[in-house]
């Protein structure tokens, strides 16, 4: 983007330049010439459209606006590392682009390597998607290793890589195993009924361990009771009350082992 706004007002300033130059050192081609007309020339154009043209590149090279347009992350970000960026606050900048609202957006972000360093964002985000935009929400996110003072919301659609770099996360949290990854990877996707619950006291980086009891639905519509054990963010332990439905996995082999699934931002 810097690049592409020096470039601008170096063009700009070319053409100014250029405009300046040849009206200074016109020479009239007849004595009856009106005096001035050096200024009148369709040099004139030329900064007309230079500064026509430069707040309109400004304006499109705007944090987030060329992104909002192409529904792309900038060059810059594209190929940068995949963090989880948690959100701390938003506001409004007074900028809009086809009535939708740009946002700066401060963020924790916890990077590939597991470190965490505070950073923002702007971005154009719909109207209707404003209000899901709040704190505690945790969006996937690119950053550079050298430059982390700046983020941009992940566009480009890589499910996996969100997901891998959430499981990365969890399990250095010991909020989750790689063996309870591989089961929800590999094992039968089914449905689950909770039983029971209950809260065993356990706290880790926020989240509390609870322990559920369920009724697990196998493919031929039989099903077996097991208990699991998970831990919760405070707000996902509304989803997981007695009566839930929740989709689990399991391998075949090992019905003692159950794997629940609940939503990021529940």
């Amino acid at each position: 983007m810097k690049k592409i706004r020096s470039t601008a007002l170096a063009l700009g300033a070319a053409a100014i330049g250029y405009y300046v130059y040849h009206a200074v050192t016109y020479v009239p081609t007849s004595e009856w010439e009106p005096a001035g007309m050096g200024w009148l020339g369709v040099e004139m154009a030329l900064p007309i459209i230079a500064l026509t043209l430069i707040p309109i590149v400004f304006a499109f090279t705007g944090e987030g606006i060329l992104s909002a347009l192409t529904g792309r992350n900038s060059a810059e970000f594209r190929d940068g590392l995949t963090g989880l960026g948690t959100v701390r606050s938003v506001r409004q900048t007074g900028v809009t682009v086809n009535d939708q609202p740009q946002v700066h957006v401060e963020f924790s972000v916890e990077g590939s390597d597991g470190k965490i360093f505070h950073s923002s964002a702007k971005m154009i985000v719909r109207l209707t998607e404003l209000a899901l935009l709040r704190a505690g929400v945790v969006l996937p996110v690119r950053y550079l290793p050298g430059r982390t003072d700046k983020v941009e919301v992940d566009l480009s659609g890589d499910a996996a890589a969100a997901q891998h770099a959430m499981n990365e996360s969890l399990i250095r949290k010991g909020i989750t195993t790689r063996h309870k990854l591989d089961i929800a990877e590999r094992g039968i996707a089914t449905q689950a009924v909770v039983q029971s619950l209950s809260v065993t006291g356990n706290i880790r980086d926020g989240h509390s361990e609870v322990e559920l009891g369920l009724v697990v639905t196998r493919p031929d519509g039989s099903s077996f009771a097991t208990r699991v054990t998970k831990f919760l963010a405070p707000a996902s332990v509304g989803h997981v009350q007695v009566g839930r439905v929740l989709r689990a996995h399991y391998l075949p082999e090992n019905e003692s082992e159950v794997v629940i699934a609940l939503p990021v931002n529940a």
